[in-house]
């Protein structure tokens, strides 16, 4: 089959995954398209979880294929990849920067450039403040933000996000939202799992409905009109405009 014309960037074409006996995923497809969010909505154990570890590399599908924009295969896709799961996926006990370094160094970053990136991913998630103390001490939400930071400390193209406000306070789901749009500014490719609608309307360009492992319906989304604003904004920057160290 010939990959999808314009400026595609994954192209997912009937995955199904197992565990077991039990189906997961089943002949799920789509297509990105370069910096394009999509929405997962579904309840849980609808295959949401599973498709993202499929991109992401961490499971392979049983049957179905995905393509990536470019060719890349192995480790050179997995480096364009980001994955934020839903539960944490730092070290609790070493220090917001030293997780962040131990990230970067996994994807080869090192001197300067590593220093480089580890700053722009605090100045992302507004915990530049907080680099020196242990992760686990970290509130809910902080935590939720360096997760986050890890995931996308090597600046990938792709970004992977299970359910990243689930259990947040109001305040820091807006600061992880706010995050995600300056991504967005960026081109980044985000698949977004979700049970929320808002976020939905405010984040994606269009939404997959999960049910029973199977994608029932994608549909356009027609964002609120401040996520409009924000992302056709020429001033909005990570470091101008960066969130605050609020919880």
């Amino acid at each position: 089959m010939s990959s999808p014309a314009s400026d595609w960037h994954v192209h997912a074409r009937g995955l199904c995954h197992w565990y077991g006996r039990r189906c997961a995923v089943d002949s799920v497809s789509f297509v990105l398209q370069r910096g394009e969010t999509l929405g997962l909505l579904g309840p849980n154990g609808a295959g949401k979880s599973t498709t993202l570890l499929l991109l992401a590399g961490v499971l392979s599908p049983r049957a179905g294929s995905i393509e990536f924009a470019g060719g890349y295969t192995g480790a050179a896709r997995r480096a364009r990849i980001g994955l934020a799961p839903q539960a944490p996926a730092f070290y609790r006990e070493l220090g917001v920067e030293d997780n962040l370094r131990f990230f970067g160094g996994l994807y080869g970053l090192e001197g300067r450039r590593l220093d480089e990136r580890v700053d722009r991913a605090l100045a992302l998630v507004g915990l530049g403040a907080r680099r020196g103390e242990r992760a686990g001490t970290l509130s809910g939400g902080m935590q939720r933000r360096l997760n986050l930071a890890c995931a996308v400390v090597h600046e990938p193209e792709l970004l992977l996000l299970d359910e990243p406000t689930a259990g947040v306070d109001a305040a820091s789901r807006a600061l992880l939202l706010e995050s995600l749009e300056r991504l967005q500014l960026r081109r980044v490719t985000i698949v977004y799992s979700t049970h929320h609608l808002d976020e939905a309307e405010r984040l994606c360009d269009k939404v997959a409905h999960f049910e029973h492992g199977s994608i029932i319906a994608i549909e356009a989304v027609e964002r609120s009109s401040a996520a409009r604003e924000l992302a056709a904004s020429p001033y909005l920057s990570v470091e101008a405009g960066a969130p605050s160290e609020a919880e």
